[in-house]
């Protein structure tokens, strides 16, 4: 991290992003700037225009759970990424162990917990400006422009191009307007937060416009390495984005959009939490490995922030991409085409034995991903129908080099005692597996959606839509010892044994393809002026997935080819809901309740080795979310507003027969036919060979979860101008979660609540000036906790973000 970051980039002025300060709501495709209704502000009204169904209409009138959230609502609470997301959307669940390992759900649904594969679509579609982001990582970069983003709840399949079992997060760009119009900020904050943003907007003619953003984030990392000296988990986002609108026509628009994307942080490490018991024997558990080697952690209190990971830790990546978006009134109704380009490239550094032994000595899997996508919409708007037809294609691929190598610490702690070759450290150092792999996806899809307005009151909305995915992938792990001789895995002497029991080639190519037709249906009435009732039942499906990491092995270590490809989830969603505004709109109360029961899930397994293989799909029988929310806001006046947001969520595996064992019924010898696996945690016992978890809850989803918060400002003059000054708070709460695919004693997360506040002085000719302060109470929490490899138990875990502090200067002109 650059020390005069913020002077080289407002100096450069490769500058330009930022979260208007104004509140900013999303346009429809006939738009050539993001409307920002002032009339809402001085009335009180709660009255929010989204596009979540492709036309633009108040959130108030869709039978649709949705949050929305403007850019005034995420500049004042730093909401400026995913993570810090869902501390405004108590549905909205995001963990991230590196860009890669990332996971965003809604509903405690999308993608199973637990290491990322290439070979599984998100149950959670990203979309910028109507541009599909296959790309999970996107979700750690910094908001670049936006408007207002809106977290739709529930399958999206019948109105967005990709197709979506839990939802989708579709964020709005400030759009190139005909009047110069721009933003400019500077943040600082405590470990040496420096923040800047920069967007210029203006006409080039009378009908070219054009908007250039940039924005910047850079900060210390919160944990400090005792080995390194460095502090990781840092902060280094650049991000820009240019667009340019012609609108040759009053009826046509086309505009191109092109976005650059760079993290360069120090990340992503752990720390040492606690052990637990495991099956192992004792000798062979973490204790006793440890004191074999005189080694201990720098602290056993995860929030002294203290670790001592030895391998160069790196998450450097790049997204970027280019968009070309037409939209064209014909006849009645409005045509848009959106074509993208979108890129990605990985290229991390991990630690993956959580310690600072050179256990695991390198761990890294760079990817290169390149995705097209393309898609036609027709939206016709009438009296008493509504439609939208759509056609969407996808094409990607993924290429993957990856490289695990052991080190000199390895053959004491993972070769058994007895053995005399764990004596030996030139077994396995330098032991390395080098794996190739590519995955080609193709997709393909008709929608549609009618909305019927049978009277005044009364509208039904079906959809349907039909679905063609295909995808092939290749695997290639060769092994080599640390002398540089390949194994083939026949070798049958003591020492090739010891270093094939670690990593054993293997080399495999599943394909799989598949049609599906989905359809729902939405039946809502209006109860009363202001009051909106609905229900919805949708059946969705998630696509066929491939094991892209390499396939799962039997007891004679040949690989199982039926595991290579993983059936589609079959989705049964449920939803009925209540909108509601009252006193003269200053109030807003939204209620949902629901169900989804999905058959097939597509779940992670994970088998505790180094390296032989970290994770496989498989497919589990049966999951099940279902719960109600609140959503409730009150604007008396242009001086106070207050919200509260609550979700209950009971998610829980159905059925669920052969899942992988927690760490206390793990690392023992395997039952055999008949026998009775030892109790949790015997060391030296009988481990089942997997698990039946039935009935338990699901990963990463708390039961309770709530957001809250309030704002007040009076009159006040300050610098000579006249404005006001205001104090606002804002808080979150989430009850106790599971951090492991199977639940387990050990890796539970204990519920917190965080609290932020802010305070500051605003014009109406646009100056901000706020002081920030989060986590105001340095509540010590974690964001995941990990089972360490090997079945030692070891559980190492990421604390979240301790008290910080800034202050923020913006500008709008």
């Amino acid at each position: 991290m650059h020390p005069n970051f913020l002077r080289s980039a407002l100096l450069h002025g490769a500058a330009l992003s930022a979260l208007l300060s104004a509140p900013a709501y999303a346009q429809d495709d006939n738009a050539a700037e993001t409307a920002t209704p002032d009339a809402a502000e001085e009335t009180g009204s709660n009255d929010i225009i989204v596009t979540a169904r492709r036309r633009t209409e108040s959130a108030q009138d869709i039978p649709l759970a949705v949050s929305v959230l403007d850019a005034k609502q995420l500049d004042a609470t730093g909401a400026f990424n995913v993570n810090r997301l869902q501390q405004l959307a108590p549905t909205l669940q995001f963990y991230s162990s590196n860009p890669r390992n990332t996971a965003v759900n809604i509903r405690g649904l999308g993608v199973p917990f637990g290491l990322t594969s290439d070979g599984f679509e998100q149950g959670v579609g990203i979309y910028v400006d109507d541009v599909y982001y296959s790309r999970v990582a996107s979700a750690t970069f910094d908001f670049l422009d936006v408007a207002q983003i809106e977290v739709l709840r529930g399958p999206q399949g019948t109105l967005y191009g990709k197709n979506t079992t839990a939802g989708a997060i579709n964020i709005q760009t400030n759009q190139p307007t005909f009047d110069f119009e721009g933003r400019a900020e500077v943040s600082l904050g405590n470990y040496n937060f420096q923040q800047a943003r920069l967007a210029v907007s203006g006409p080039l003619s009378e009908t070219v416009a054009a908007r250039v953003a940039f924005s910047g984030t850079s900060r210390n990392g919160t944990i400090r390495n005792v080995t390194t000296g460095e502090a990781i988990q840092s902060l280094d986002n650049i991000g820009l984005r240019a667009q340019l609108l012609w609108e040759p026509t009053d009826s046509l628009k086309i505009k191109l959009v092109g976005d650059y994307n760079k993290q360069d942080a120090v990340c992503c490490g752990s720390v040492f939490v606690r052990t637990g018991a495991t099956q192992r024997p004792l000798n062979r558990q973490f204790a006793a490995l440890a004191a074999a080697q005189n080694y201990a952690p720098p602290s056993t209190n995860p929030f002294d922030r203290l670790t001592d990971l030895d391998s160069n830790l790196n998450a450097g990546n790049v997204i970027a991409g280019a968009a070309l978006k037409i939209t064209w009134d014909v006849g009645p109704g409005t045509f848009t085409s959106v074509s993208a380009w979108r890129y990605w490239d990985w290229k991390p550094e991990n630690d993956r034995d959580f310690t600072g032994l050179s256990i695991v000595a390198l761990s890294q899997n760079p990817s290169q991903q390149d995705q097209y996508t393309q898609e036609f919409r027709y939206a016709y708007s009438g009296d008493s129908i509504d439609f939208v037809l759509g056609a969407f294609a996808f094409n990607q691929r993924i290429d993957t080099q990856g490289t695990e190598a052991h080190g000199i610490n390895s053959s004491r702690w993972t070769i058994a005692p007895n053995n005399a070759l764990s004596n030996d450290p030139s077994v396995l150092n330098g032991l390395t597996a080098r794996n190739l792999q590519f995955l080609k996806s193709t997709s393909a899809a008709l929608f549609g959606q009618l909305s019927w307005k049978v009277t005044d009151a009364f509208t039904i909305q079906p959809g349907v839509r039909l679905n063609y995915d295909k995808k092939s992938g290749f695997y290639q792990r060769r092994v080599f010892t640390g002398t540089g001789v390949e194994l083939t895995g026949t070798e049958t002497d003591a020492r090739s044994r010891a270093q094939l029991g670690v990593f054993t080639p293997q080399t495999s190519a599943p394909s799989d393809s598949d049609w599906n037709l989905t359809y729902d249906l939405t039946a809502s009435y209006e109860l009363a002026p202001d009051v909106l009732a609905y229900g919805t039942y949708a059946r969705s499906f998630k696509t066929i997935g491939i094991n892209q990491n390499g396939l799962p092995t039997d007891a004679a270590g040949v690989p199982i080819a039926a595991a290579g490809t993983i059936r589609p989830e079959k989705v049964d969603h449920f939803e009925i809901g209540l909108k509601s505004q009252f006193w003269d709109r200053k109030a807003t109360l939204n209620l949902a309740a629901f169900r989804t029961d999905i058959r097939d899930y597509q779940a992670t397994v994970n088998n505790g080795q180094f390296g032989v293989l970290r994770g496989f799909l498989a497919n589990a029988g049966k999951v099940r979310s279902q719960g109600i929310e609140a959503d409730f806001q009150i604007r008396p006046s242009a001086r106070f507003t207050a919200y509260t947001n609550a979700a209950y969520t009971d998610a829980k595996y159905v059925r669920f027969i052969d899942a992988p064992c927690p760490p206390e019924l793990s690392g023992g010898t395997t039952a055999a036919a008949g026998q009775t696996p030892s109790a949790p945690g015997t060391p030296g016992g009988i481990s089942p060979a997997n698990c039946d978890i039935s009935g338990q809850r699901l990963p990463g989803v708390s039961k309770w979860s709530f957001s809250f918060g309030a704002e007040g400002n009076v009159p006040a003059t300050f610098l000579g101008k006249e404005g006001e000054v205001y104090l606002g708070y804002d808080g979150t709460y989430r009850s106790n979660f599971s951090s492991n695919p199977s639940p387990s004693a050990y890796t539970f997360i204990d519920g917190y609540s965080l609290s932020n506040f802010r305070i500051g002085f605003r014009t109406d000719d646009g100056l901000n000036l706020f002081a920030w302060l989060r986590n105001a109470f340095d509540a010590d929490y974690f964001e995941q906790l990990f089972v360490g490899p090997g079945n030692t138990g070891l559980i190492a875990g990421l604390p979240g973000d301790p008290r910080t502090w800034g202050a923020t200067a913006a500008i709008t002109f």
